[in-house]
């Protein structure tokens, strides 16, 4: 069990990470024209439109907090006079909020997806395989609220900020050790989360980095104005 778990946790978290960041340059650098959502909108527009603005709200609000709440050190929560318990209990109230949101954000999406004929006939297989991967990653988040729930001291908490922030800084020694002792369902939470950054280059995940690499600002093609005579 030693092994699995630095396998796991301490060495295929680099191999994910290093697969998302030099997998995401590598095809924008050379298929910059499949950089982009995919959008069924032209198919369907009521459904898409209420599930993805709830989607959309809920992640990120969920993805902000994981990297605040995971890689702010612990000496910056005590100066805010913010312990561990009353640290846990935030995010398991806003998390939990966020999550209901982005879980009715989800579910509308997918049941479009897999019941509307015209929209299932543009999904392909790794379309549907992210969707259900982010379902099932949502509902472990989810589930993880009540489990927190079993041990409001922050202890397993802190236990998942000391992994986080060790792999940040490169040590993975430390993260197989901050890590052993936690809960199975945090381990499946960051097990499955660490395969969504590995699949991350090869879906149309990467519309994310749009902003960052200013699709927008490249043209696709030149359209002049009709002369008038």
């Amino acid at each position: 069990m030693h092994y699995l778990n630095t396998l796991l946790f301490a060495i295929y978290p680099f191999v994910a990470l290093t697969v998302f960041l030099v997998g995401s340059l590598i095809r924008y650098d050379r298929d910059q024209y499949t950089w982009r959502t995919g959008s069924s909108q032209l198919l369907e527009r009521r459904q898409l439109r209420v599930g993805s603005y709830l989607f959309h709200i809920g992640v990120i609000a969920i993805l902000l907090g994981h990297f605040v709440g995971l890689l702010t050190p612990k000496a910056v929560w005590h100066f805010l006079g913010i312990d561990a318990s009353t640290k846990q209990l935030m995010a398991m109230g806003i998390g939990g909020f966020f999550g209901v949101i982005c879980f009715i954000g989800l579910t509308i999406l997918i049941k479009r997806r897999l019941t509307n004929p015209r929209v299932r006939a543009t999904t392909s297989k790794m379309d549907l395989t992210i969707l259900l991967m982010l379902y099932a990653q949502l509902i472990l988040g989810l589930i993880s609220i009540p489990v927190s729930a079993g041990h409001m001291d922050g202890a397993e908490m802190l236990k998942l900020m000391a992994w986080a922030q060790s792999i940040v800084t490169l040590d993975g020694s430390a993260a197989a050790a901050a890590i052993a002792g936690v809960n199975i369902i945090y381990k499946l939470h960051i097990f499955l989360g660490m395969t969504l950054f590995l699949v991350f280059p090869f879906s149309r995940l990467v519309h994310v980095w749009s902003v960052p690499v200013q699709y927008f600002h490249r043209n696709y093609q030149l359209v002049r104005a009709r002369a008038v005579r």
